[in-house]
């Protein structure tokens, strides 16, 4: 049944350039280096198009997966956000690996490969391992959550529900003083 719940990235098509797995350990230390990550991958001006690819992946993937913002979308492979964490977070990583290659300032780009593998070593997290830890994901194919999972994930509800109350009292406050301001 769970292997129904996910849409895994390996078995949908290759069309596009192959993202390699990434351990759930490595997803951890890798989560919160994802915008240094994109911010210097956005820098380099000399670049390919498979590189551009993965990149652009990168960041249209974290939107499916509510960028991050999610309970548990990186720590708890039970939920819904989890499998599409893994593929953004390995999309990051096969950036950052890219970056290595290419042809400019490679100062930052070591220095954020250094902090990386140090917080890997230092964390002993690189074997840590989750159901989605062996997933190849693709570029031609985006892992979105499954509605039904989210609706049977409580926290995600949660956050969800939350969102969506206060967007709607702002919108009735909003309307209410512009009613009221209107009245005077």
């Amino acid at each position: 049944m769970m292997a129904l719940a996910h849409s895994g990235g390996s078995s949908g098509s290759q069309a596009g350039i192959p993202i390699p797995s990434l351990t759930h350990g490595e997803m951890a230390v890798i989560a919160p280096y994802y915008g240094r990550i994109i911010a210097v991958a956005e820098d380099i001006s000399d670049t390919n198009e498979p590189f551009r690819r993965v990149l652009n992946f990168a960041q249209i993937q974290r939107a499916y997966c509510l960028w991050g913002l999610m309970p548990g979308s990186v720590t708890d492979e039970e939920s819904p956000f989890n499998e599409c964490s893994h593929a953004y977070l390995a999309a990051a990583k096969a950036v950052l690996l890219q970056m290595r290659s290419m042809k400019s300032d490679k100062a930052p780009i070591e220095d954020l490969v250094s902090e990386v593998d140090a917080a890997l070593v230092r964390n002993n997290l690189s074997l840590v391992l989750c159901k989605f830890s062996n997933e190849n994901f693709n570029t031609a194919d985006l892992i979105r959550p499954k509605l039904a999972d989210i609706a049977l994930d409580g926290k995600s509800l949660l956050v969800i529900l939350s969102t969506l109350l206060a967007v709607a009292a702002s919108l009735w406050l909003t309307m209410r003083a512009l009613r009221m301001q209107a009245e005077a």
